[in-house]
């Protein structure tokens, strides 16, 4: 497949509702457990998808646009996320990440991006050379993971209610990768 901003943009457009509809309301039982240690819950993966549209997405892009390769990104911390010890409630987080994605989303369209601009390169921390159009692949494939990553830490919770479908549900595999 090629890339085609359209269909990225579509996908980013989406998440939000995608998130509110998959996890708003449904309580603590559900969205503030993991899948194993380590493994974030439904709550602390939309803290970091906050932390991403404050910090690194747009922020790259730009670097991308106006210095290309001779500003390296900044180092985004990777396990950076809000957690449910903040005080916040997770329809709070989800309205946070819907503005953030909102804003994030407009300016990405003010950018007027062309074959031209998408070809550009930037300098990533730890992978080196990357183009723009890779840049915001990744952020929609990054999207795509966590919501995944959120039905696996949801249905984790009911592993051991299952019985013997348990052996059905890949999803619930001893496995602990995110």
């Amino acid at each position: 497949m090629d890339f085609d901003l359209d269909r990225t943009i579509a996908v980013l457009e989406r998440t939000p509702g995608v998130l509110k509809a998959l996890i708003s309301g449904l309580g603590p039982e559900l969205t503030r457990g993991g899948y194993g240690e380590g493994a974030w819950s439904a709550y602390e993966v939309v803290g970091h998808l906050i932390v991403g549209e404050r910090e690194d997405w747009i922020a790259r892009a730009k670097i991308i646009l106006e210095q290309g390769v001779s500003r390296p990104f900044d180092p985004f911390p990777h396990d950076a996320a809000i957690h449910p010890d903040s005080g916040r409630e997770l329809d709070q987080l989800l309205d946070e990440f819907t503005r953030l994605r909102a804003a994030n989303l407009e300016a990405l369209r003010s950018f007027r991006l062309g074959p031209a601009q998408l070809a550009l390169r930037g300098t990533h921390p730890a992978l080196g050379e990357v183009t723009l159009a890779q840049l915001l692949a990744t952020w929609a494939t990054h999207d795509l993971h966590h919501i995944r990553q959120i039905c696996k830490a949801m249905a984790w919770q009911w592993r051991d209610l299952v019985g013997p479908w348990r052996h059905y549900l890949n999803t619930l595999s001893s496995e602990q990768r995110a």
